[in-house]
């Protein structure tokens, strides 16, 4: 009996958490039109209607952080009592992953340790960048070492970098800076050596891979050059789980797959900033399109997701 598919890239967009945000500045969400509707009726109804058995819940961006340490570690505390109690009124349908106040590194570390033994979470989920702070900058290490001493997931979400300016192009940061601020981030964090000193954490990669499948080899080049710092040997590329959030159909997901196969692929459905048809027609594209004829996506992904979360939620 295969296992039931999960959506490990799922938020939340609670009325207050919009009302906390608008205060601070952002207006919306990253420079995209408005701010999306979102209810747990309205989540469990598409989750039928695509035949998700289970949602991994989250914040998006800009995440907890918006200027002052302490108010950001209140919000992040609000907010993951929020997702935990979701996840106990659903606890076959909710999982989590806990919001973190970085930069506070601090802050983080103890809000990961509070949220640890909390029934429903499945890691913690943090931006691409804190304000500016990338997740290979080593004051990060202190925050690595408690993940992993927790084997915890962490689901790494996008944001806009801190140059982002709408102006210059007109367009919304996810339209293109989402996948290259990811792209950043995970080069970032492999080229410092997390991946490989902390193998117990398992990170998750949103967007099939973001253009990390296509700057592989450019990569490459620049360490045989010694043209960038990083360190030496295997960089854990293949230690990385990936999720199909997004329209990785036809374009993204050959380039995926070659290089990184299927084994590590999740599914994510991006809901409720990408809508609910919308949803369902990326679904159906993959349904129709996915390139292996043996197995369907919907087995491999719920496979995958059952190997991931085995230890966590």
């Amino acid at each position: 009996m295969p296992e039931g598919l999960v959506d490990v890239h799922a938020h939340v967009v609670p009325d207050w958490y919009v009302e906390a945000a608008k205060a601070a500045g952002h207006t919306t969400p990253d420079a995209m039109p408005a701010w999306p509707d979102w209810s747990a009726d309205a989540h469990l109804e598409m989750m039928d209607q695509i035949g998700i058995d289970r949602s991994i819940l989250s914040i998006s961006s800009p995440g907890v952080h918006f200027g002052d340490d302490a108010v950001a570690a209140e919000l992040a505390g609000e907010v993951n009592g929020f997702l935990a109690h979701l996840a106990g009124v659903h606890a076959a349908r909710f999982g989590f992953f806990a919001a973190l106040p970085l930069p506070d590194v601090g802050a983080a570390i103890a809000e990961a340790r509070r949220t640890a033994t909390v029934a429903g979470r499945c890691g913690v989920g943090i931006e691409s960048n804190a304000h500016g702070l990338y997740l290979g900058d080593p004051t990060l290490e202190p925050l690595w070492e408690e993940l992993s001493a927790q084997r915890a997931v962490v689901f790494v979400h996008p944001t806009a970098p801190p140059s982002f300016d709408p102006a210059l192009t007109g367009f919304p940061a996810p339209l293109l800076e989402y996948l290259f601020d990811t792209t950043r981030t995970i080069v970032h964090l492999a080229m410092a050596g997390v991946i490989v000193r902390h193998p117990e954490i398992r990170f998750v990669v949103p967007h099939c891979g973001s253009v990390l499948p296509a700057i592989l080899s450019r990569t490459d080049l620049f360490r045989l050059a010694g043209l960038v710092h990083s360190v030496e040997g295997d960089l854990g590329w293949d230690r990385l789980w990936f999720d199909l959030a997004g329209a990785p159909i036809p374009d993204q997901l050959g380039a995926f797959t070659r290089r990184f196969g299927t084994d590590h692929l999740l599914y994510g459905s991006d809901f409720c900033f990408t809508p609910a048809f919308a949803v369902d027609l990326l679904a159906k594209q993959l349904d129709a399109e996915w390139p292996d004829a043996g197995q369907s996506w919907r087995e491999v992904v719920a496979e995958n997701a059952a190997a991931l979360l085995s230890e966590n939620g």
